[in-house]
């Protein structure tokens, strides 16, 4: 019962490693359309939209790469940041009605509108890093640290999935 938390510690950082690498690639790929979407959030001074589209992707970069690499307490606390800014950021949105601009959280080609649900993904994957920033890797076997990681993609591809029927649902003709 000991691992549990060490166990847990290594399936969130995975999961949300590679939530934060597909999407800060995903941002470097797309450079030319992230200054639009942060600006669309208009929670940012026009004078700041560019050096935070600048940096976005690097930051996410360096954050997945920390959580792979074990770097707590440091990278799960700025990974636990950079969802709870995510979060509030939409919900602010949500609040002034605005669900219909993009979130910029998924693949460009699966153009999500802000909704709840978006907001409580990075709630909980928040949630879910806390056990990263108390537990270290070293008291794990080998065997075990395989098993975290598998389960960490695991849950990774599970979101992955739902963000894409989320997004296909949101695209699809209205019928009536």
């Amino acid at each position: 019962m000991e691992q549990a938390l060490p166990l847990l510690g290594v399936v969130a950082s995975v999961a949300v490693a590679l939530l934060f690498a597909v999407a800060g690639i995903d941002k470097l790929r797309h450079r030319d359309l992230l200054p639009g979407v942060i600006a669309n959030y208009r929670l940012l001074p026009d004078a700041l939209v560019a050096p935070a589209a600048a940096l976005l992707p690097g930051v996410e970069l360096l954050v997945a790469a920390g959580l792979l690499l074990g770097f707590a307490p440091l990278a799960p606390m700025v990974a636990i940041a950079l969802l709870l800014v995510f979060a509030a950021a939409m919900a602010i949105n949500i609040g002034r009605g605005r669900r219909h601009i993009d979130c910029g959280c998924g693949h460009v080609g699966l153009r999500q509108q802000l909704g709840w649900s978006q907001v409580a993904r990075n709630l909980v994957l928040a949630t879910a890093l806390l056990p990263a920033l108390a537990a270290g890797r070293a008291d794990l076997g080998m065997a075990d640290t395989a098993m975290a990681m598998a389960a960490g993609v695991a849950i990774y591809l599970l979101l992955l999935m739902f963000s894409a029927v989320g997004a296909l649902a949101a695209s699809a003709p209205k019928q009536g």
